[in-house]
């Protein structure tokens, strides 16, 4: 059977679904379908031209090359197509994007065809996906004294391809649509357990909120025509949680714009707001669209005749209705005015989302275009020996004298790039910045290796210290969908130069450990930057922040990010820890004495949570860095003691040594390359020539939270309250509450693992068994124990030192990475699992618990139907707590007393956390900038 006749079937098999055929990305198919174009007689010449100009993707596929190719046998006059003319092959070159096709453009622009040398350039000139092999071949023909090139090259100094566009319209019309009330995830825009399909767009946009969410938004555009829908998270901030683009594209795909006639499913320009507008993660996704996200501000604290603000019974802030924008609110946004109208009343000031950057943005339709284009008019005017001509927004630098730096400051400061002030920098600039360490995780992958394709990128920049490509979020369950994607995901990263979980060559066993984990053993510098593809990735080294798909890619492809510094919070502690109580509590009770210390505003939302953890070495500080994402907060800094930092590196050292020793080093030796990093950076502090990374004793801070460890008496459960009557107040992570609040609820399922666990927490589930083993009594579970471990180092660790041992003792099942599971578990009996390590429940996209249990556990998601699905008679609830707590639970089946609980970590070392006895900053210094340094 021909390429051909397989993609007939899989389209008739796609109809079954309502769907359309799948884009082309196969070079083979595509060269069947030219073949068929060629052949004026043949029965599908008709269809397969469609496939040619409408249905191929175009970038750095093996379709685009094919594509591009004959394109250019067009234009030459060496094949002929009357449907498809020279000009309109040369506009449809102009839709690929880079790659083959720029390479066409430059080919056709410096040959010696007169009639088709200057068509060309004109194509080119609007093109901005070029990398330093294109930019190269123009800049030695310029210097060859050929005019085109010249010509071309001062088109790019003067940004020509960015100033020729349309400006964004003046006026926007939309129509208001409802999408959910409270806090809306990620999750419901982009469910975890259709991760498998978000690579194919049509297909993923399938699953974005309900059906009858998708037909209510159809009857609005064909009720309002003129108008673009603008999607609301009511009472809440849109797009918490998990950092996807995958999210963004399906409201793209159902609310925005299509990015071009000849390239399937790729929408942009989607309108979305809240009334505490935007996640952080969600809103970086929005710019990479070129999308318009508002806070609204439609809900405001009721406050008395005093100006005191209103509580209700449970000590929240009361909140009256500012203005409606209930669905099918017609609005008007004035992008001159910055301001949201309906008809001629203001509603709100809206000038947060019309920045000049992101202005920029929705000109070019992406941000990627204006990162893009800003590099390709330094290298036209650096090749004329010009100064390039002042077209974009100059970049927001921002200086108070005599005001020190936070620690995100001073990381940003340290790698800022093209900065042209001699003063330090403080929040609010906007900056591009060297990234450090990029993380790739394997739901979104597929999409990353797409958008590497659409800009055309062929290797990671060499900008990048260290790059990891994980198996994680897939871990649990080696399906058909797993087989599917995962070994070409890593087949794509391992070749374009990142470590990979998985060796294509299969020289090592596969490594499916947390994401998260692994990027905080590569991050060997406290001054790092990170980027990874998910809303954990937050390193308790250097600053990381959790990225959508795109933005890692072009972190990867560039090795630079564009971004404005943001405010800190910083938080310090102070009492003692009471003997009984677990770090996980201390996480809890932060989130929660923040809220009681600011009248209930969440101060961390959208800002970096400076915390003065000191004494913890990395992988325990990271319990506390994780949580912030569901703090809302954009990211967080571990401020440690030097012999702290010292060994967070030896240990990050010993665990790339292991990696290298298994075989993962790949051939620019970047593993190798971390380790020197690691020994310089230890060698520094240990010197006093830059010891661990502290603010300024006078850095200026959003707030100050003061953690009293004395008030942590209890252990402290997150819980999604899922029946609280008021749905904006579910599943918010802001509701903390003490275990002995649920009396003996009764737990269905309990879960010790992911990214928010470590080493110790699996010894901790060890000595309480051989508590229980000392004291003669029974170990049985009256609820199931799944325990998933972080990263295989630990296993082996604990094997070694004889804790797994005694764990497969009591275990009813552990996993085998010779024989890995086919299908998800959906039945649990009350034994402990030892699976393999990765996500598991945390993700939700395999394993989950049964619909409606009530789950305790040590992962990080309330978000509804993540860990448990809800049933017709009973809400599906996990509630986060430590890890003696979750294993206590399990043994009980149900939720311990905390007599119950004192008796069970009786003798037992939890946490070596005490609040530093110094205060960790340092005075403030003359500042030197980075390109001085």
């Amino acid at each position: 059977m021909s390429l051909y006749s397989e993609y007939l079937q899989e389209i008739e098999d796609r109809k079954g679904q309502g769907l359309h055929p799948k884009p082309i990305d196969d070079g083979e198919l595509l060269a069947e379908i030219i073949a068929q174009i060629k052949d004026t007689a043949h029965q599908h010449r008709e269809s397969s031209l469609n496939f040619f100009i409408y249905n191929t993707i175009p970038g750095t596929t093996s379709a685009a090359v094919v594509k591009a190719k004959f394109l250019k046998e067009i234009i030459l006059g060496e094949s002929s197509v009357k449907e498809i003319t020279p000009e309109f092959s040369l506009e449809l070159l102009s839709h690929m994007k880079g790659g083959p096709s720029v390479e066409v453009l430059i080919d056709l622009a410096l040959s010696d065809d007169a009639s088709i040398a200057p068509l060309a350039a004109e194509v080119l000139k609007t093109q901005v996906y070029l990398y330093e092999a294109d930019m190269e071949r123009l800049e030695s023909a310029y210097k060859a004294g050929n005019s085109i090139a010249k010509d071309i090259l001062q088109s790019y100094a003067q940004a020509e391809f960015f100033t020729k566009l349309p400006d964004i319209a003046e006026k926007i019309d939309v129509v208001t649509y409802i999408a959910g009330e409270g806090d809306i995830s990620t999750d419901l825009l982009s469910p975890g357990h259709q991760s498998h399909s978000r690579a194919d767009r049509e297909l993923h946009g399938q699953c974005m909120s309900t059906p009858e969410a998708q037909a209510e938004i159809k009857a609005l555009q064909a009720q309002y025509p003129s108008m673009q829908v603008m999607l609301i998270a009511e009472k809440g901030t849109m797009g918490v949680g998990s950092s996807r683009m995958s999210g963004v594209n399906n409201v793209a795909l159902w609310a925005g714009k299509k990015a071009s006639p000849y390239v399937p499913f790729i929408n942009i320009a989607p309108i979305v707001a809240g009334t505490n507008g935007i996640a952080p993660i969600f809103l970086t996704t929005v710019d990479v669209t070129g999308g318009i996200g508002l806070d609204l501000k439609n809900w405001v604290k009721k406050v008395d005749a005093s100006g005191n603000t209103v509580f209700d019974q449970n000590g929240d802030a009361v909140l009256e209705e500012a203005y409606s924008v209930a669905t099918g609110t017609v609005l008007t946004i004035d992008t001159k005015a910055k301001k949201l109208y309906n008809g001629t009343q203001e509603l709100a000031d809206i000038s947060s989302a019309f920045t000049p950057q992101k202005v920029e943005f929705m000109k070019a339709g992406g941000s990627y275009a204006v990162t893009f284009g800003k590099k390709l008019q330094t290298f036209a005017a650096e090749a004329l020996g010009i100064e390039p001509l002042s077209v974009y927004a100059a970049a927001k630098e921002i200086s108070h004298e005599g005001q020190g730096l936070t620690a995100v400051e001073k990381i940003f400061n340290r790698n800022a790039v093209g900065v042209l002030s001699d003063s330090p920098l403080h929040a609010g600039s906007n900056v591009r910045v060297k990234v450090n360490i990029v993380g790739s995780q394997d739901t979104t992958g597929p999409m990353t290796c797409q958008e590497l394709e659409a800009m055309a990128a062929s290797t990671i920049s060499p900008l990048v210290d260290g790059a990891f490509q994980s198996g994680c979020h897939t871990a649990s369950v080696w399906d058909s969908k797993a087989k599917a994607n995962t070994p070409k995901l890593m087949s794509f990263m391992n070749k374009f130069g990142l470590i990979t979980a998985r060796d294509p060559k299969g020289v090592y066993l596969s490594m499916t450990d947390v994401i998260h984990k692994v990027l905080n053993d590569i991050t060997v510098d406290d001054r790092a930057i990170i980027i990874g593809g998910d809303s954990h990735t937050r390193m308790s080294k250097g600053v990381a922040f959790g990225a959508d798909s795109g933005t890692v890619a072009i972190a990867l492809a560039t090795g630079e990010s564009a971004m404005p510094i943001p405010e800190s919070v910083k938080v310090t502690f102070k009492g003692h820890m009471k003997k009984y109580m677990d770090f996980r509590d201390v996480v809890h009770a932060t989130q929660a004495q923040m809220l009681k210390q600011f009248g209930g505003e969440n101060v961390f939302q959208g800002r970096v949570i400076e915390v003065h953890i000191g004494t913890l070495l990395a992988d325990q500080a990271f319990t506390f860095t994780d949580w912030t994402a569901e703090m809302k907060a954009k990211a967080s800094i571990c401020i440690s003691q030097d012999e702290t930092l010292i060994g967070s590196l030896e240990l990050a050292k010993s665990r790339i040594q292991i990696m290298i020793d298994k075989g993962m080093e790949n051939p620019a030796k970047t593993l190798h390359g971390l380790i020197s990093l690691a020994d310089k950076r230890i060698d520094e502090v240990k010197s006093g020539t830059a010891p661990a990374l502290t603010p300024d004793a006078n850095a200026k801070y959003y707030a100050e939270v003061v953690v009293d460890l004395d008030q942590i008496d209890e252990p402290m459960i997150a819980d999604p309250d899922v029946n609280n009557d008021d749905v904006s107040k579910r599943y918010t992570h802001d509701v903390i509450r003490p275990v002995s609040f649920y009396g003996n609820k009764t737990v269905d399922l309990a879960f010790v693992g992911s990214c928010m666990v470590h080493k110790g927490d699996m010894q901790i589930i060890a000595q309480m068994l051989r508590n229980m083993e000392a004291q003669g009594k029974e170990i049985k579970f009256n609820a199931p124990l799944v325990i998933a471990p972080p990263t295989y180092n630990i296993v082996d660790e604990l094997k070694a030192e004889g804790d797994w041992a005694l764990l497969e003792k009591y275990a009813g099942f552990e996993f085998d990475d010779t024989n890995p599971k086919g299908s998800a578990r959906t039945k649990y009996e009350n034994i402990m699992y030892l699976e393999r390590p990765g996500c598991n429940l945390c993700m939700g996209n395999q394993e989950k618990a049964e619909p409606g249990d009530t789950v305790i556990a040590t992962s990080t998601r309330l978000f509804q139907g993540r860990v448990v699905a809800d049933t017709s008679e009973k809400k599906g609830e996990s509630l986060l707590g430590s890890t003696p707590l979750v294993v206590l639970s399990a043994i009980l089946g149900r939720f311990p007393t905390l007599e119950e609980y004192k008796e069970a970590v009786d003798g037992i070392h939890l946490t070596d956390f005490a609040p530093p006895l110094e205060e960790m900053t340092t005075p403030p210094i003359e500042f030197i900038p980075a390109a001085n340094v």
